[in-house]
């Protein structure tokens, strides 16, 4: 499930320190701590705003002060047994160790780094209520890239990603298990030695500010964000070059028939590429002379209100990740006047939403991709290509399992556009009886993420390949240019070869951004 970001995100996103402040973080920044291993700075005046908010915590939790949730009485179901101070550490560390319940295969670097940014985040806001030591050693294991062990399963998406979290702040505490910055895993305790970190020994509601958040989800949702937004684009330049290998029609892509008739943005912006990337090309203006053809199937002719839908789905998802980025959520929290009080902010919904309506809009931008493959490879349809683009039809069976593939790949997309977040399963003694389901939301995201950009990768081989069978008339310079990036690693049309490793050569030219900055190198940035 791993998600790698493009080159040009890597270039654009350098290894500058980010700090961390009351007044949160960037999209960009979580990517380049989370991706990019960035350092993180404390901002001291967020270090003074939380020693100054731990400081009413410690009021309440003196001997005498009636109880208080979080801070001297238990959890969840548990909430109106008062603890005595004595039990206060004990019972934060049972917190975290019994908490700390994973299970199944390990989730990748990203995320966990994405994951304890975010709650640094929040307890940088000074409405946990922690020491401000917690968040140091937070911010310090980032630092020395100690990467906690993080399992797929354990958070049901609402009082936080507890299982997650819960890992990560086992760390904090000496114990659990993590791996070092070359991803090997070591006993926990040595690298924190290594590191110059000492175990923190967690007081009064710290374990619970440390494990009572949407940051994994958020994480998640934040970088399948971005690698969307690389991908919309591409599936507008891998349809551009089926639709020259087809011999389609630019004019159903012309600005009047979009902005004006149908003024959704996501499908002006995607026509607006579309055409451009057609620019110039010898294979469309043969077709206009021709002109015996009135109109493309759905799959060329529409592909602007898909993937414009795509795009303007996206930008909800960007602006409800960006609410969640402003917000401080714990549980209870601390507010302005120095009141503890519980509330709900930690349930997933919001989140989880978007996390499913991205997984539905991949799937069928997935899915038209698809059907434009299927087109160029079928005699009938591909109007003069040779059967499945073979070099000898009958001996050569061509690109004809690749569409198979593609059709598995998209097939899986629609499992996973199945939303997670219309399921619910009580826990805690019927104390938490509606959940969000939204960290599993974010994890087949990243599934459906990476199976898009395959499908798209066939697509490329295929449309590259068809391009190249109409010469001698040549493509757009756009086209051109992508297709030389992928010719630098992927020979063109001949007989049948082992193909599996030219679909992987095309999933990195599109993942390492080389095909996207060829042809805006072309035709300038697309939207």
């Amino acid at each position: 499930m791993t998600s790698q970001p493009a080159s040009r995100t890597a270039s654009s996103v350098a290894r500058q320190p980010v700090t961390l402040g009351t007044d949160g973080l960037t999209a960009a920044d979580v990517l380049s701590v989370a991706r990019h291993g960035a350092p993180v700075d404390l901002d001291p005046a967020a270090r003074e705003e939380v020693a100054r908010v731990r400081a009413h915590v410690d009021a309440l939790a003196a001997p005498g002060h009636a109880p208080v949730y979080g801070v001297s009485t238990g959890f969840g179901a548990l909430a109106d047994t008062a603890i005595e101070p004595v039990m206060r550490g004990a019972l934060q560390r049972s917190l975290i160790r019994s908490h700390a319940a994973g299970a199944g295969p390990e989730v990748e670097t990203e995320v966990v780094r994405a994951l304890m940014l975010l709650r640094a985040r929040t307890l940088a806001s000074g409405r946990t209520g922690v020491r401000p030591v917690v968040l140091e050693n937070m911010l310090a294991l980032l630092n020395a890239h100690i990467t906690p062990i993080v399992h797929e399963y354990g958070s049901l998406g609402c009082s936080g990603d507890l299982a997650p979290l819960s890992h990560c702040a086992l760390v904090l505490m000496g114990e659990g298990r993590a791996r070092d910055r070359d991803g090997t895993e070591r006993p926990v305790r040595e690298l924190l030695t290594e590191a110059g970190i000492e175990p923190v020994e967690l007081a009064e509601k710290e374990g619970l500010a440390l494990i009572n958040g949407t940051d994994g989800m958020l994480g998640m949702l934040l970088m399948a964000i971005a690698d969307l937004d690389d991908l919309v684009r591409l599936a507008d330049v891998t349809c551009s070059l089926t639709v020259q290998g087809l011999r389609g029609r630019d004019g159903v892509f012309r600005p009047e028939l979009h902005a004006p008739l149908r003024p959704h943005p996501g499908q002006e912006a995607s026509a607006a590429n579309i055409l451009a990337l057609l620019e110039g090309s010898p294979i469309i203006a043969d077709v206009a002379s021709e002109g015996s053809r009135v109109q493309d199937a759905y799959s060329l002719r529409c592909a602007p209100q898909v993937a414009g839908g795509v795009r303007d789905t996206i930008d909800h998802a960007r602006t409800v990740a960006d609410r969640e980025l402003a917000a401080s959520i714990d549980n209870p929290v601390v507010l302005e006047d120095g009141t503890v009080t519980s509330n709900g902010n930690f349930h997933g919904a919001p989140v989880a939403y978007v996390l499913d309506f991205l997984a539905v809009v991949a799937a069928d931008l997935a899915s038209i991709a698809e059907r434009r493959t299927d087109r160029m490879l079928d005699k009938a349809r591909s109007h003069g290509l040779p059967p499945f683009l073979a070099d000898d039809p009958g001996v050569d069976s061509g690109f004809m399992i690749a569409q198979y593939t593609q059709a598995a790949l998209v097939s899986e997309m629609k499992r996973l556009a199945m939303p997670a977040s219309v399921d619910s399963i009580p826990s805690s003694a019927m104390q938490e009886d509606h959940v969000s389901m939204g960290w599993h939301a974010a994890r087949k995201l990243r599934t459906s993420v990476e199976n898009l950009r395959r499908v798209l990768a066939i697509e490329l081989l295929t449309a590259a390949r068809a391009v190249d069978l109409r010469a001698p008339l040549a493509p757009s310079p756009a086209g051109l240019a992508a297709i030389a990036v992928l010719r630098e690693t992927v020979p063109g049309p001949g007989p049948d070869r082992f193909l599996a490793p030219d679909i992987a050569e095309a999933e990195e030219r599109l993942r390492d951004g080389s095909v996207l900055a060829a042809v805006e190198g072309v035709v300038g940035h697309l939207r």
